[in-house]
This record gives structure tokens, C-alpha cells and sequence, in this order.
């Protein structure tokens, strides 16, 4: 007897959908033997237990090869685990995209002025480009129609907080919020979300900033090379721009360009066609990365 009630016990291990069942029927089954209940408590035990653990490695291990090929981009996590795009990890910022094709990106900042906005949109529009631009919760606001303009041109928009702060000099629940409430706005005017990218107001950057803004599914988005247009009210010339940026030409390069300066909208059609001239596409983030 004791030979078939722990055969009936490993057989239930290995088939863990058998679990419940295997287990009542030992149970049923001993409960007329005398002096074997002992015996019988532990055949359920080792069924139960040894099919919970079949049951956790087979789903667990299937998760985390899904989770190994997708690597640490919140967005293509969420894809592989199927959990939201929210992470405890500090993730890296992305400085460059894909290094191994000959390709650039160009992404524009908006805060507050939009000098170049209607010289950009045109230009990505006549050389068949999709941007990606940053763009604040005050300018979403205060520019719905442009906003609109440009996803409906197929753009990319992606998060740059919503009122422009150093995020650094802040806690991170407040940090959240200048995330939050800059996707909030974009959701209220096109009806997309910011995630899974965003780029911090002057740079400033530091482990806090990264860890609070994972926690609600952004990764930080940088730039290998800020044009400087913006210093335009400082003396800086659309000749020494150009030069800038043209001297870094390079796979993955990223550029930081921006809506409020005339500058952009100035030299963007002439270094898009010397750019693509040398043999480059230029693309948008998520296709360059």
C-alpha cells in the first residue's frame, strides 16, 4: 500500500495540473487505512509541493528568457513579461543610437519659444523624415495646434517635464510629478502618452533623477552632440552651428536641436541634404536606437 500511495505521489509531481486531484484521491483513499494517515499527509505534501515547483520553473524560466532577450528598455520589457513599463532598475541614459548603421538622429527640444517650428515640421516633411521632439507640458499647452500638427505628421513626442525645472533640485515625488503631469497634458491634447522616453531640462541628471523617473517607465534620453543653436541670443552664428554639427557626423550620432531659436529653422534643410549627401539616413529615436 505504502509503495502505491507514494508512486501516485511522484506521479502527481510531475504532472502539476494533476495537483488537486492526484492529492484528494490519496486522501480519499487512505482515509480507511489505519494507522497510515502519517504516511498519507506526507504523499499529499510531496505531490503538492513537487508539482509547485515543475509549475514555478517551467513559467519562471520561460519569463526570464523572455526577459534576457528583451534587455533593459522598459518599453520592450513591457512587451516580453507583459507588466507595465515601470522598473526599479536605474537604467542608463541613451547618448547615441544604433552605432552599427549609417544613420543619425535629430531630436528638438520645445519650451517655450517655437521661432523654427513651422521651418522644421516642412523641412522633416520635404526630405521624408520623422523627428522625435521633447517638448514641455507649458508648450503643450500653450501650442495645442502645433502639437497636433506634429503628430499628426507621424512624430515622435516624448517628455521633457513640465515646467522645465532642474530636476535634480527636486524630490522625487515632485519629479514625478513634473513627468506625470507633462504626459498628462500631451494625453488631454493627442491622446498618446509621453513613455517611454524622457530628457531632463539642462542636462541635470543624476541617480535620483534616473531612479524616480524609472519608477514610472521613463528612460532617460540624451544627446551625443547639443548644436547650440539655443545660444543664439548669446552671439552664436547659424555658420558656426552648421559647422558643429556637420563635424560630427558618425553612426548613432543624436543631436540636440530646438524649436525656440531662428537658427534651426535657418540651416536644418541644408544639413539634412549634406548629411544625406555623405551616405546617412537620418531617422527618429526609436528607429535609430
Amino acid at each position: 500500500m505504502k509503495a502505491e500511495i507514494i508512486s501516485n505521489a511522484i506521479a502527481v509531481s510531475i504532472f502539476p495540473n494533476s495537483c488537486y486531484n492526484g492529492a484528494r484521491n490519496n486522501i480519499e483513499y487512505l482515509s480507511f487505512m489505519n494507522g497510515k494517515r502519517i504516511v498519507a499527509l506526507l504523499a499529499v505534501i510531496l505531490a503538492v509541493a513537487g508539482g509547485g515547483y515543475f509549475y514555478r520553473r517551467e513559467i519562471l524560466g520561460s519569463r526570464l528568457s523572455a526577459v534576457q532577450k528583451a534587455g533593459s528598455d522598459p518599453a520592450v520589457l513591457s512587451q516580453a513579461t507583459g507588466t507595465p513599463q515601470i522598473t526599479t532598475q536605474v537604467l542608463s541614459e541613451i547618448r547615441h543610437g544604433d552605432r552599427s548603421k549609417k544613420q543619425v538622429i535629430f531630436t528638438f527640444d520645445g519650451g517655450a519659444g517655437i521661432q523654427s517650428a513651422d521651418a522644421i515640421l516642412a523641412i522633416l516633411a520635404k526630405h521624408h523624415v520623422k523627428g522625435t521632439f521633447f517638448l514641455t507640458g507649458k508648450m503643450v499647452l500653450g501650442h495645442p495646434d502645433l502639437v497636433r500638427r506634429i503628430a499628426a505628421a507621424g512624430h515622435e513626442i516624448f517628455n521633457h517635464t513640465y515646467d522645465h525645472k532642474d530636476l535634480t533640485k527636486l524630490t522625487e515625488a515632485d519629479i514625478k510629478r513634473e513627468l506625470l503631469d507633462m504626459d498628462s497634458a500631451l494625453e488631454k491634447t493627442v491622446g498618446s502618452s509621453t513613455r517611454p522616453y524622457f530628457r531632463t531640462p539642462y542636462s541635470a541628471v543624476n541617480a535620483k533623477v534616473l531612479s524616480a523617473a524609472g519608477a514610472i517607465g521613463y528612460r532617460s534620453v540624451e544627446y551625443t552632440l547639443d548644436a547650440l543653436d539655443w545660444r543664439e541670443g548669446r552671439g552664436e552664428t547659424a555658420a558656426q552651428v552648421q559647422k558643429r554639427v556637420l563635424s560630427h557626423v558618425a553612426p548613432g550620432v543624436i543631436y540636440l536641436m530646438h524649436l525656440g531659436d531662428n537658427i534651426t529653422g535657418e540651416i536644418l534643410d541644408k544639413l539634412f541634404s549634406d548629411i544625406e549627401a555623405r551616405g546617412y539616413k537620418i531617422v527618429s529615436l526609436t528607429q535609430g536606437l
